[in-house]
């Protein structure tokens, strides 16, 4: 195109809002918007447009700020939509621009090529809020809305007729995306809740998503408390994993229950208590139980409170550290320094050889580098808790539970972060489900190391077969050489054979500042002491009986 297009107009408030790489597939129905991206910024052509949406969300979470993903309408629409569900769950401030069918033809049902039944309504159950662009007059102001919308809340769609894409937008209100400010908290319910956090003599605080960006406050109402810190898996890093007072995402584990039965107050901030930190809503909590959380709906939704608080974490943090007088030396703070070193020693003792697999990354990585955990056994059993997280943009994971987006939100990752390395931790099964993204990353060449754990199948499902006493089905698959698939894409391959070689391999892979498989293989470590089972309740036969009587 020689004029400007509406390409140019996303160029421009995509500038605005920090944002320098996107990531998408090219279709017809999206490329004057893929050509002035090309132009202007990095366009990342992944290989599936979930991966996009994955890839644009690593960035954002890796980088702290909008990640940008560009699919097509119709399928293309429908393939990103379970990746939004990820963003969703996570509320990454990612924006979704897709295409949609000339607006003439819109909604007619006459079967325009990529045209889908009510896209909108698809695009609006699995984002935070979608919209459609209808005229050019209008675009700018959809635009600049959803960035604002995605900072603030989640994932925003936006579909595009593709005939008004390539019409000239110019862009009128140039200027960074604006910081809509959290409301101050209800003053009552502060007051309220400080004269109950000084009172406590055993405190805990539980920190989720919500409070990962409110490392500050939250570090020093701990400190000042001297209470101990659980953390969802979301949570993890808003307070440095090494901090004595940290206990971390064991909640769920014997240590966690038993500091928690400990404790005479809980404060809960930013966590919706997911049913596999509870087991499945098995944990017990203390009887004062302060929940803050931004959804109106979430206090008492999971467990009982005394006091619900609706408001943004780090106002909530900011209004009672004024309230709170500093706690000095007590029994309790050495009691939580006690679980936190227990709880780690436990699940060393379950793990056996394999905690040091997180040794070794722990060792190698520098302290502040993106690690991307897909679901898979090494992240479920020691990525997850054991390996320390030292700041929440470093933390990224499928928070939804969907096995096979952990390399494309690795492959975002990296490239908002490129002076650093970023590592990948993947099963041979879930990298399965995106195999095509080891060509994004043959060609993007980002420093990323990517750890394959081969345990041939589905590791976490076979073991939760296994513990049933059932046969297996559909959890043992064929796995390609990966050796011989590294070459194939033009990818260095290194191999970890066992826990001897794990730190100088690792070591290799990070000092090439560039993509590497590293290829871990299972069976030469052995089995866990512990093999690692999903916290999941299965029925038996006797709940089912009881269930039908």
């Amino acid at each position: 195109m020689t004029h400007p297009t509406g390409g140019d107009l996303l160029v421009a408030v995509l500038r605005d809002a920090g944002v320098d790489t996107v990531f998408g597939v090219v279709s017809v129905h999206n490329l004057p918007l893929v050509e002035a991206v090309s132009r202007h910024l990095r366009f990342v052509p992944v290989r599936h447009e979930a991966s996009a949406v994955n890839a644009a969300d690593g960035y954002a979470r890796a980088g702290g700020g909008l990640g940008c993903a560009l699919t097509s309408t119709g399928t293309g629409a429908g393939n990103a939509a379970g990746s939004l569900v990820e963003a969703l769950a996570a509320g990454t401030s990612v924006l979704h621009v897709t295409g949609q069918v000339e607006l003439a033809h819109l909604g007619s049902g006459r079967g325009f090529i990529h045209e889908t039944k009510d896209q909108l309504g698809m695009l609006t159950a699995v984002s935070a809020a979608a919209h459609t662009i209808t005229d050019v007059a209008a675009a700018e102001a959809v635009l600049r809305g959803a960035v604002r919308d995605a900072l603030a809340s989640g994932p925003v769609s936006v579909e595009w007729p593709i005939d008004l894409q390539y019409f000239p937008h110019p862009a009128t209100s140039p200027g960074a995306a604006p910081v809509v400010a959290p409301p101050a908290p209800d003053a009552d319910a502060v007051a309220e809740a400080a004269a109950l956090l000084a009172q406590a003599q055993r405190p805990l605080i539980w920190a989720g998503g919500g409070a990962a960006r409110a490392g500050t406050p939250l570090r020093a109402l701990v400190e000042r408390l001297g209470a101990g810190l659980l953390t969802s898996n979301s949570g993890r890093g808003a307070v440095p994993e090494d901090h004595p007072l940290c206990v971390g995402n064991y909640a769920a584990s014997p240590t966690g229950q038993e500091l928690l039965d400990e404790a005479d107050l809980l404060l809960s901030i930013g966590t919706h208590f997911r049913s596999n930190e509870t087991r499945d809503y098995r944990l017990r909590l203390p009887g004062t139980h302060i929940q803050v959380d931004r959804d109106p709906a979430a206090p008492g939704r999971a467990y009982p409170v005394k006091l619900g608080v609706v408001a943004d974490a780090a106002a909530f943090l900011a209004a009672v550290l004024d309230r709170v007088p500093p706690r000095e030396g007590s029994d309790w703070r050495e009691r939580v320094a006690s679980a936190r070193s227990s709880a780690r020693a436990r699940q060393r003792e379950g793990l056996g050889a394999h905690a040091e697999l997180a040794d070794a990354v722990r060792a190698v990585l520098p302290a502040r580098a993106p690690i991307a955990r897909d679901v898979t056994i090494a992240s479920s059993a020691w990525g997850n808790r054991l390996l320390p997280i030292y700041d929440p943009r470093d933390n990224v994971f499928p928070r939804g539970g969907g096995i096979g987006q952990g390399l494309g939100m690795g492959i975002g990752a990296a490239l908002a972060r490129p002076e650093v390395p970023t590592l990948v931790m993947a099963g041979d099964g879930g990298l399965a489900v995106h195999l095509g993204e080891l060509l994004t990353l043959a060609q993007e060449r980002p420093w990323l190391v990517l750890m394959v754990f081969n345990d041939r199948g589905y590791g976490v499902l076979r073991n939760m077969q296994d513990a049933h006493g059932g046969p297996r089905a559909g959890v043992d698959l064929a796995t390609p050489d990966f050796a011989g698939l590294a070459a194939a894409v033009g990818l260095p391959h290194l191999r970890i054979d066992g826990p001897a070689s794990a730190r100088p391999v690792l070591r290799t892979a990070v000092e090439r500042s560039g993509p590497v498989l590293v290829e871990v293989d299972l069976a030469a470590y052995g089995p866990m002491p512990a093999p690692f089972t999903p916290p999941v309740h299965v029925p038996t036969p006797e709940d089912v009986a009881r269930r039908l009587s």
